[in-house]
């Protein structure tokens, strides 16, 4: 067990968020080691398959692509494997302990489909699949505690996988600058402690609950994984949604209560270089209504190049923000036990 202060970290996760910048780095070097007999694949379209913390994979892998692939990405976060599935198709399999069920289905549906499956796992039945059937298996290292701290251990080979391939231009050079702005962001978090920019966002969320807004492809899947980070490291509930489409519904539902809502909802914004100049100008419109009506209005900028970087700069940002509201609020951020409970009680063990 490990201590920061007096906060209990018995898994490190704290730990684990230091070590971020080195994930990347060395899931990338493995994965380009492991590929480097990869057949030809001219794949038509992608799919990227899981759940939770390994499912944000490929909102991830959609935000910072995006604008680089010649082909569509379809991220996919259920049982039913999409239709469109055929042997030009491309699917990435991810589960970082291996036993998650909805990616086991979609990965079985679509090797009947004929299609292409890359295994991005650290084992269990999603690793015998990968096995049995001659696919290509780009391991996650199994000491990593938890799937949300593995994230840089799946992101990394998906990336590599589809630059191999031809569809993610210039992925190897994206990767590296993203490594960097991690270095250079965790140094900065570490050497500040408890004054640091997380530290302090996390202060002023306290009790409330945290609206994370983000603006285009980066700052929305930033802000789905500062909500989840919240949700499993602080244990406390998080809301996020995204710029423009907030603009055309959300925003009308701040017309009433803000005299409950000033005392329960702290607005965050994920600001971002590649935002288009209309997300700017409607996120300080919003702020200027929202200020009304929640407890405080916090703006966090990414810093790097590149999509890849100032989107992992937010997560990094992100995930030490959420263990910091954890520490103060004396929660243990690693155990998340009611995901243990239901998963039994689904297999009928409860």
């Amino acid at each position: 067990m490990s201590l920061v202060g007096d906060m209990v970290d018995s898994v490190g996760m704290f730990r684990l968020a230091a070590t971020f910048p080195e994930q990347v780095a060395d899931a990338a070097s493995a994965a380009q080691e492991a590929l480097a007999e990869v057949e030809p694949f001219d794949a038509a379209t992608v799919v990227v398959a899981g759940m939770g913390g390994s499912g944000i994979t490929g909102d991830l892998v959609v935000a910072a692509t995006a604008p680089l692939m010649s082909v569509p990405v379809v991220v996919c976060k259920s049982y039913e494997c999409p239709a469109f599935v055929a042997p030009d198709t491309l699917v990435f399999a991810i589960s970082a302990s291996g036993n998650t069920e909805e990616t086991l289905q979609v990965a079985t549906d679509a090797l009947d489909a004929g299609a292409r499956v890359v295994f991005v796992t650290g084992g269990g039945h999603l690793g015998a699949l990968a096995s049995s059937s001659g696919s290509t298996l780009l391991s996650v290292p199994s000491e990593i505690p938890q799937p949300r701290a593995a994230l840089g251990a799946m992101l990394a080979p998906v990336l590599v996988t589809l630059e191999r391939l031809g569809l993610y231009r210039g992925g190897g050079s994206w990767i590296e600058l993203a490594v960097e702005q991690l270095a250079r962001r965790r140094d900065e978090i570490e050497s500040a402690g408890d004054s640091s920019l997380p530290a302090e966002v996390a202060r002023k969320i306290g009790r409330t609950i945290p609206l994370i807004h983000g603006g285009g492809l980066v700052g929305a899947a930033a802000a789905q994984r500062w909500k989840t980070q919240v949700n499993e490291n602080a244990k406390t509930p998080a809301w996020w949604s995204a710029q423009p489409e907030l603009c055309h519904n959300e925003i009308c539902g701040w017309g009433q209560n803000g005299d409950v809502t000033r005392q329960v909802v702290t607005a965050i914004t994920l600001r971002h270089d590649g935002e288009h100049p209309q997300i700017g100008r409607r996120i300080r419109l919003v702020a200027d209504i929202m200020r009304e009506v929640v407890a405080d209005v916090i703006e966090v900028s990414a810093e790097g190049e590149g999509d890849l970087a100032q989107l992992l700069d937010l997560i990094l940002v992100g995930d030490y923000m959420s263990l910091w509201l954890a520490a103060t609020t004396g929660v243990d951020p690693g155990p998340v036990p009611v995901l243990g409970e239901l998963k039994e009680s689904l297999a009928g063990v409860a």
